[in-house]
């Protein structure tokens, strides 16, 4: 299972949230590339890069840090928040992301999914944000009647290399991710599914691998208040 180190960028700045609510926002950084840099020294092999302001703006805000970051570090990164036509996919992936996370878009224009996710094999992810099972847009800051397994499986056929699975009330709160809701989704579908929201503790990381069907987890929090010690971590997954 693979870690997945968070930077949420927010005016340039690393922060989290405290269930996505942008009001609730602790700065971790000044320097997001500096932060990079520590996760990669640390072992990672992927990291996890949000656009917070774009996630709410439709378009991208932070993209000096999120350059910054590219160009400090070699390990492969994604990125989600505001990448909502072809033009942004295009534009990111041909500045040095591994991976794009598509969110908002995946529910209100699916069609776009399956055409990037033909344009670039391996290199589009699903943003599934929930909120009691429904799915929530636009920085969370809608909620649909789109139950996120219908969402998942929509995709099933699409060529969409990972699910990010976020349960919206366990993010930023250090109460553990949803690990029941995150395996169920995972077993409902042949996408690999990412677990992201709650997850503070390495026993936590420990539970999500120990259903033997979940691929990854995000953390960022936990990381930042020095909850988990990513390169012990990083060890103890692998061992």
């Amino acid at each position: 299972m693979i870690l997945y180190p968070a930077i949420d960028l927010k005016d340039g700045r690393c922060v989290r949230l405290l269930r996505g609510d942008m009001d609730k926002a602790t700065v971790f950084g000044e320097d997001p590339a500096a932060q990079a840099l520590a996760f990669q020294k640390a072992g990672c092999d992927w990291l996890h890069l949000v656009d917070l302001n774009g996630a709410f703006a439709g378009a991208p805000v932070n993209a000096d840090a999120v350059e910054a970051i590219l160009a400090a570090v070699e390990v492969p990164a994604q990125l989600g928040g505001g990448i909502r036509d072809m033009a942004t996919i295009e534009m990111w992936l041909g500045r040095g992301l591994a991976r794009v996370i598509l969110g908002t878009v995946a529910v209100e224009n699916p069609d776009l999914v399956r055409e990037a996710a033909r344009a670039f094999p391996g290199r589009i992810a699903v943003g599934i944000d929930a909120r009691n099972g429904r799915v929530a847009t636009k920085g969370w800051a809608e909620e649909t009647d789109v139950m996120a397994t219908d969402l998942a499986k929509s995709f099933e056929d699409a060529g969409v290399s990972a699910l990010i699975y976020t349960d919206i009330d366990r993010d930023g709160a250090m109460a553990g991710p949803n690990v029941a809701a995150t395996e169920a989704l995972a077993r409902a579908v042949s996408i690999p599914v990412i677990a992201s929201g709650g997850v503070s503790s390495l026993a936590d990381l420990k539970a999500l691998r120990a259903t033997g069907a979940i691929s990854g987890a995000i953390s960022g929090r936990a990381l930042y208040d020095g909850a988990i010690d990513l390169a012990g971590a990083l060890a103890a997954l692998k061992g």
